[in-house]
């Protein structure tokens, strides 16, 4: 019997695209081999391409893109390298080449502008002058933009290369009819600029201005664009680079240095204060404080002693910890943040896809249109000269680069930059859901609470807490351990240790014998344990010799940021919804402690497991757009019939494979912070899709009737792809509440 394999993914890095137009023909071309999905995305210069094995190999999808007439290659290992600072990546070799054009072409470009602009500075045959100047700048300055044309016709596409390609040419081809055809030669020709189509003049002007000049505008426009693109990706690099190099591991009792690539799980490691913690694994030996921040966005350190998780990339601020290894290379959870990061910035939102699609066929529109607009002039006016003017006015303010940087950029940088504050949007569609989500559905336990037990009150004679905790010591019962916390300072031995299966533990203490444990009779304490045990609380009496002396009051406590959480989300127009296995009145007691009403149904309680989902459910069906947040293996199905699922990263695997967005940091401000990071990027690529339509459709029509000069046509167009980048840029700058 044949095993069968699922399909396949892998990631593709594509050179030579230079707008969203070729990035669509690539993913066209990829999509129409069988068995094969691909998404292409600009930004980030790579496909993502999901594939069936059996049918199609590596090298398959490598010649689709080359037939496509562009280079793909498989990601090496040191393709993901990240720099030392993890923040930017040296400038590659394509760009210190356009840097180089951009240079050269800038100071041969500015004395054509200045001659054609100011006629006091025209002299005799200046326009030679002009032309010896500008022609390096219109063949080898423009020279990628010709270059990338050609490979398009030969395949027989069109991108937004070519409206350059064919404006900056019939802008420079234009100029040499009229200067050796034409009456544009003679000694004592002399121009003056105008901002619109210039009608009358005929042959006897030249365009080498507009030539030069938009080649260097759209040079800058694209090393901008291209600079901004590798600022928009620091924050997964710097993400990818926080893990530590190298672990000091115990062998035979000695410390040996290894890269941290050869760990293994069972491996103990030894990490001293001011080291990064290698990989992910359980503290053996010592106790410390561990920031977290670079992970979690949480400033404050966390301690940690035997028996805690701690995370790679974390760093040890306090002392000496001996760390086993259970999650090394790819298991880890920075590995799996990084994923899911790049997962999520390869996908595109359905913004994206509209955007994909429009372009596809813009660039043939415009070279219509342009046609069109030659063609309309020279029939209403005859004037050769405004008809070209007019359609090189067209082909050079149409280029859709503003149009395909408007969704990817945001996404990178919004991604990235949730990434650093302990945010993982896990794809784009999420973006979406979290414009139109009304209510959140709160599980309590882990989520609104600490999932720890801790003691709350101590009811009793003297010596009470301190006897109890002597003999809850030696058990390892939550109860226990709340007890024990609460206790301060040194306690004295316990003898005979015992453990009453549902009853509770004995010993004797300094010669007497305690009893820690189910209250069967409270005595004088009744008041006490009535209204604890009505609030949800879980109390244990503390018997000396057969005689109650007091009782312990302990339970789950409220995360001391809930609070605040549930008001930002209020803020933010959700409904909040507390929801909770526990009884009506544990659950009431938390949600006044958070500032939910359990009068006006904001608590569901005495759900069983398998009921949360029929809530979510339920909610649905009243026409709500639910998002849930939850860390148990019990949340995982509710996570997934939300609307939005929001996973706490502390949870259990299971939950956060199930939600829509992780958050890594054990704190509910997260999940307000997520969702206004979302929607803060969603209408970033709002507002920039707007201007790329809106200055497309209002220019568009301007140049072809003459009411705009190709030079501010060029000068338009470069301007409009660094202003979609730069807003994008501003959510580098987006901070928690």
């Amino acid at each position: 019997m044949t095993a069968t394999t699922g399909p396949a993914e892998i990631r593709l890095d594509i050179t030579g695209m230079t707008c969203a137009s070729c990035a669509n023909r690539i993913e066209r071309k990829l999509n129409k081999v069988d068995g094969v999905q691909a998404s292409v995305n600009y930004a980030t210069e790579a496909a993502t391409v999901r594939y069936d094995p059996a049918a199609v190999d590596p090298d398959t999808l490598l010649a689709a893109v080359a037939a496509a007439g562009y280079t793909a290659t498989l990601p090496g290992p040191a393709s993901d390298e990240p720099t030392p600072d993890g923040a930017e990546r040296p400038e590659p070799a394509e760009d210190r080449d356009l840097r180089q054009r951009l240079l050269v072409s800038t100071a041969l470009a500015l004395p054509v502008l200045v001659l054609s602009m100011v006629p006091p500075l025209q002299f005799d045959n200046w326009q030679w002058l002009a032309l010896v100047l500008a022609s390096p700048v219109a063949v080898w300055g423009a020279w990628p933009f010709h270059r990338a044309a050609a490979v398009n016709a030969r395949h027989g596409a069109s991108t937004m290369d070519t409206l350059v390609s064919v404006g900056i040419a019939a802008a420079y081809l234009w100029s040499l009819y009229a200067l050796f055809l034409g009456g544009a030669g003679v000694p004592g020709m002399r121009m003056e600029f105008h901002l619109l189509a210039e009608q009358g003049a005929g042959s006897g002007e030249v365009y080498l201005e507009v030539a030069s000049a938009v080649t260097v505008f759209l040079l800058a426009g694209r090393w901008a664009e291209s600079r901004a693109k590798r600022r928009s990706g620091a924050a997964l690099r710097a993400l990818l680079a926080m893990g530590a190099k190298d672990a000091a591991v115990l062998r035979d009792g000695a410390e040996v240095r290894v890269p941290v690539d050869r760990l293994a799980v069972g491996d103990r490691f030894v990490v001293r204060p001011g080291e990064k913690i290698a990989v992910d694994g359980v503290v053996v030996a010592g106790s410390s404080a561990v920031d977290v921040s670079m992970l979690t966005g949480e400033s404050v350190p966390v301690e940690v002693g035997v028996g805690d998780r701690v995370t790679g990339a974390s760093v040890n601020v306090g002392g000496r910890l001996v760390v086993e290894a259970d999650r090394v290379g790819e298991a880890t959870t920075l590995a799996a943040l990084g994923r899911l990061v790049t997962a999520a910035q390869s996908g595109k939102a359905p913004v994206q896809r509209l955007a994909d699609r429009v372009s596809a066929v813009f660039v043939p529109v415009v070279l219509a249109v342009a046609v069109g607009t030659l063609a309309v002039w020279l029939l209403a006016t005859g004037d050769v000269s405004a008809a070209f003017t007019s359609a090189v006015a067209v082909l050079v303010i149409a280029c859709p680069c503003a149009l395909g940087l408007a969704t990817p950029t945001a996404l990178l940088v919004g991604t990235g930059r949730g990434a650093q504050l302990g945010i993982v949007i896990k794809g784009p569609e999420v973006l979406e859901s979290t414009r139109a989500v009304d209510t959140v559905v709160l599980d309590k336990t882990g989520t609104v609470t600490t999932g720890a037990m801790s003691l709350v009150d101590v009811v009793g004679d003297p010596g009470t807490l301190r006897w109890a905790a002597a003999v809850e010591a030696a058990s390892e019962h939550p109860v226990a351990r709340a007890v024990v916390a609460g206790h301060a300072g040194a306690l004295p031995p316990v003898e005979d240790f015992a453990n009453q299966a549902g009853r509770g533990v004995t010993g004797t203490v300094e010669g007497r014998r305690v009893r820690v444990g189910r209250v069967e009779d409270a005595g004088r304490w009744a008041d006490v344990v009535r209204d604890a045990e009505a609030a949800g609380r879980t109390v244990v009496s503390v018997a000396v010799d057969d005689e109650v002396r007091g009782v312990l009051v302990v339970a789950d406590t409220v995360r001391p940021s809930s609070a605040a959480a549930v008001a930002q989300l209020r803020d933010l127009g959700l409904a909040p919804v507390l929801l909770t296995g526990d009884g009506v009145g544990a659950a009431a007691a938390v949600a006044r402690q958070v500032g939910l009403d359990p009068d006006a149904g904001e608590v569901v309680a005495g759900v069983l497991p398998e009921g949360k989902v029929d809530v979510v459910r339920r909610l649905q069906e009243q026409g709500r757009v639910v998002a849930m947040v939850g860390d148990g293996v019990n949340d995982a199905a509710a996570l997934v019939q939300a609307d939005l699922g929001l996973a706490m990263g502390t949870g259990t695997d299971v939950a956060i494979e199930a939600g829509d967005v992780t958050l890594v940091r054990a704190d509910l401000v997260a999940a307000a912070d997520a969702v206004r990071l979302s929607r803060r990027t969603l209408r970033t690529i709002q507002v920039n899709l707007v201007w790329a339509f809106g200055y497309n459709v209002a220019l568009i029509p301007l140049a072809a009737l003459g009411y705009l000069n190709p030079l501010l046509a060029g000068l338009a167009m470069a301007a409009s792809s660094v202003l979609v980048v730069t807003n994008s840029l501003r959510l580098r700058r987006f901070t928690p509440a």
